[in-house]
């Protein structure tokens, strides 16, 4: 696969699996509907989809989708691989997207489509961004080592002001928190403007670093059109701070590789909008391929959920999508990203994700898993910080709670 590029996909079909996979390699290169003369077989050896693989998985109820030809028909269910040559995208990841998830998800042999994987050569990932700091940058940034971070997300989401903001981070840093995060949705309204909100904060955190020698991560949200991005970076990076963060979906591709492109510092990727592309199993992506593709961009840390989340996703899920951004991009070249474990994460998960996930590569986010904590913020702080070291020391949380005051008080609030 020198030159040619992969994506899997579980299709459902009442067509022929065969003659549904071809429709769909020829929708997303060289053909169409109906034959046409330019069509050639030199043009079709220089430009042409192939279909790699088939691997049958049995049948299926019936469409899972609208529109799809044959509702009436026996459907079956099957594994594709297809691949293109590199040639008709160039080192171009809006127009990989466009190749691997454009057209194909509304033809109508498609009775189901998700995108489940995709592999690049290594042409293509040298070629790309990439994370810039990725774990090791985040851990020389933050003075974090072989431990997870341990973050939190400043809540309310949105309606404080910068001053509020700044004693909020005052807090939490005397709390011995080692990341804080802005909510997506607080990025540069008149009640907590953007540049107010870094004037503020980045002061405290500076105050707090002279006096204990560690500098507090703060990822600021700086989402907006890619002028407004490099220059909110651009502020962040002149007032000492070590993060900024973009919504993903908001931003685009395009906007991410231009900020990356400029960025001087870690960015923070949130996922937001991930249930859209992802929640209906027969239809989007599976988070292993669309990660990768925000990964080659330069995503530094990305979410992937945690376990007994509080929205929809399995924990199953959750540890795929976190193996995955820690597993190579290709043969030679890593670029792992680091998870973000969040969403009604407390002390008491720890245990289990470390139990499955075997790394400490991660930042662990938890809300009111820090907030609510019974002794205010420094001991829910203390309690994720004292799990974390009883998981990876082989202890379970009822022998690790008999010696932390603030693990047991975290086990009678959230157990």
């Amino acid at each position: 696969m020198t030159d040619r590029f992969e994506a899997d996909y579980i299709l459902e079909t009442a067509m022929p699996v065969e003659t549904a996979a071809a429709t769909i390699a020829g929708e997303q290169s060289s053909g169409t509907f109906m034959a046409v003369p330019g069509e050639t077989e030199a043009l079709k050896a220089r430009s042409a989809a192939r279909v790699e693989r088939i691997v049958d998985m049995g049948d299926v109820a019936g469409p899972a989708l609208p529109g799809a030809a044959r509702a009436d028909a026996p459907h079956r269910r099957a594994r594709i691989t297809l691949s293109w040559p590199l040639g008709n995208t160039g080192i171009s990841l809006p127009n990989i997207l466009a190749t691997v998830a454009g057209n194909l998800f509304e033809l109508n042999c498609v009775a189901g489509l998700r995108l489940s994987d995709l592999r690049f050569p290594d042409a293509l990932v040298a070629a790309s961004p990439r994370p810039a700091f990725g774990v090791d940058g985040t851990r020389d940034l933050s003075g974090v080592q072989g431990r997870p971070l341990i973050g939190t997300i400043i809540k309310p989401s949105i309606g404080l002001t910068a001053g509020e903001t700044a004693a909020m981070v005052d807090l939490l840093c005397a709390a011995g928190i080692d990341f804080i995060k802005d909510d997506e949705l607080q990025a540069d309204g008149s009640v907590c403007p953007f540049e107010d909100r870094v004037h503020a904060v980045m002061p405290v955190i500076k105050a707090h670093a002279e006096r204990t020698g560690k500098k507090v991560m703060y990822a600021f949200n700086l989402t907006g059109e890619v002028d407004e991005m490099r220059a909110r970076h651009d502020l962040v990076l002149q007032q000492g701070g070590t993060c900024v963060m973009a919504s993903a979906n908001s931003v685009g591709l395009t906007g991410m590789l231009a900020l990356r492109r400029h960025a001087q510092l870690p960015i923070h990727l949130h996922r937001n909008g991930w249930g859209y592309l992802s929640r209906h199993p027969a239809l989007g992506f599976d988070y292993t391929a669309w990660s990768k593709l925000w990964r080659l961009a330069g995503a530094d840390h990305m979410h992937v959920n945690g376990l007994r989340n509080k929205f929809c996703e399995s924990d199953e899920s959750s540890l795929t999508s976190a193996r995955s951004l820690l597993s190579p991009l290709s043969a030679g070249n890593p670029g792992i990203t680091m998870p973000v474990f969040s969403s009604g994460q407390t002390a008491l998960q720890a245990f289990d994700t470390w139990a499955a996930l075997q790394s400490p590569d991660l930042i662990f986010a938890a809300g009111g898993g820090i907030m609510a904590h019974a002794d205010g913020p420094a001991g829910g702080v203390r309690s994720l910080q004292d799990a974390w070291a009883a998981a990876m020391a082989g202890l379970t949380l009822e022998q690790a709670a008999k010696d932390s005051p603030a693990l047991a008080a975290a086990l009678r609030t959230y157990g």
